[in-house]
């Protein structure tokens, strides 16, 4: 018959809400007593790996995943299995949070410390508070950026050159000709308020700089990050003067549907009108899409093996006797690393012609 957790609380000479609380929150048994709850469940086949090491180290072999998007999106779903390739053969699991505002954010970093119920925490995509996480820095608790913002105040922080990215999707427009270009960015999620920033938002960034160097205005268009995005899009086009001869997607989940809809609705491209996008997503090269490649599988799996190299050093400063270094926290100096990207060019591009 498999133990239970009184059999581990008779064997440890404790009470089962003890036992309880050594699984739940570590930090707040005494190490002898969680020592001894840990012989026991050895003993008893009880969780025996996995709780022995949550009881003795007070690790809990989870990360904590914060998210804007779904994870179902491109983006997360790669991100999402770039890391678990690493984090899942090392023992770890990954806990997702949905973040949809900075209220959300801040929640998250005033209760984690208590709770401490996460080995490390992975930020993607949005930007967070500096004085939010310096209690997790004071808990030894490493902090890794994929696209996040500021990278300064990341142990580690991996992300893609957004601006720059954009500006190369532009320059290779205005080297067609291109003059009359509207822009199509996704406006926040409707669960969000506008408090977080994003690091897509730096694309814009990018296509602006590149248009005030050519001196030409660009229409700027933001849509709703629903399920009704592309119709919102295609009512802003047909109400400008006239259809621009390029139109400049933040991403490939505005680019692909809308390319396919234009189509639809008569649209030669990109004889008539050009299309680029960013990401270099799902049936984007099925459907001829220009634009930017980034792999966030690779993403994935290079913040993950950085933040188990953290966690092995925060342990380690964890045991150490040099009350200095206990205080520290992480004390490595911050990494940031830029991704390869590539523009990739295919047949939603060409010559500008006049004026739709």
């Amino acid at each position: 018959m498999q133990a239970n957790i009184g059999d581990v609380a008779q064997r440890a000479q404790v009470s089962a809400s003890t036992v309880s609380r050594a699984f739940k929150h570590p930090e707040l048994v005494a190490k002898a007593t969680r020592e001894r709850i840990a012989r026991a469940a050895d003993e008893l086949d009880f969780a025996a790996s996995r709780s022995a090491s949550v009881f003795q180290t007070g690790q809990t072999f989870r990360i904590a995943l914060l998210l804007n998007d779904p994870s179902s999106t491109w983006f997360n779903a790669h991100i999402y299995e770039g890391l678990d390739s690493v984090f899942h053969p090392a023992g770890y699991d990954i806990a997702i949070y949905p973040i949809g505002t900075s209220g959300d954010r801040h929640a998250f970093f005033e209760d984690l410390p208590i709770r401490r119920n996460a080995d490390a925490v992975i930020i993607a995509s949005f930007d967070v508070d500096s004085k939010e996480i310096a209690r997790l820095h004071s808990m030894n608790v490493p902090i890794i950026g994929i696209n996040a913002l500021p990278e300064d105040v990341f142990d580690y922080s991996i992300a893609t050159d957004d601006d720059y990215a954009m500006r190369l999707v532009t320059r290779h427009l205005l080297t067609l000709g291109h003059k009359d270009i509207a822009y199509i960015d996704l406006d926040p999620p409707e669960n969000a308020d506008g408090s977080l920033h994003y690091s897509a938002n730096r694309r814009s960034n990018g296509f602006l700089a590149e248009c005030a160097e050519a001196h030409i205005e660009p229409a700027m268009l933001h849509v709703s990050n629903t399920g009704q995005r592309v119709d919102h899009a295609l009512t802003q086009l047909f109400a400008l003067n006239h259809m621009p001869t390029a139109i400049c997607c933040e991403q490939d989940r505005i680019a692909v549907p809308l390319l396919s809809r234009l189509q639809r609705l008569g649209y030669a491209i990109p004889d008539a009108l050009s299309i680029t996008g960013f990401d270099d997503s799902t049936y984007a090269r099925e459907v001829g899409l220009t634009t930017i490649r980034q792999d966030p599988h690779d993403m994935g799996a290079r913040a993950a093996r950085h933040a188990l190299d953290l966690i092995a050093k925060a342990d380690n400063d964890f045991e150490t006797t040099d009350e200095t270094a206990s205080k520290t926290g992480v004390s490595t100096p911050p990494i940031h690393e830029s991704t390869q990207i590539r523009m990739m060019f295919r047949m939603s591009t060409g010559p500008a012609t006049s004026a739709a």
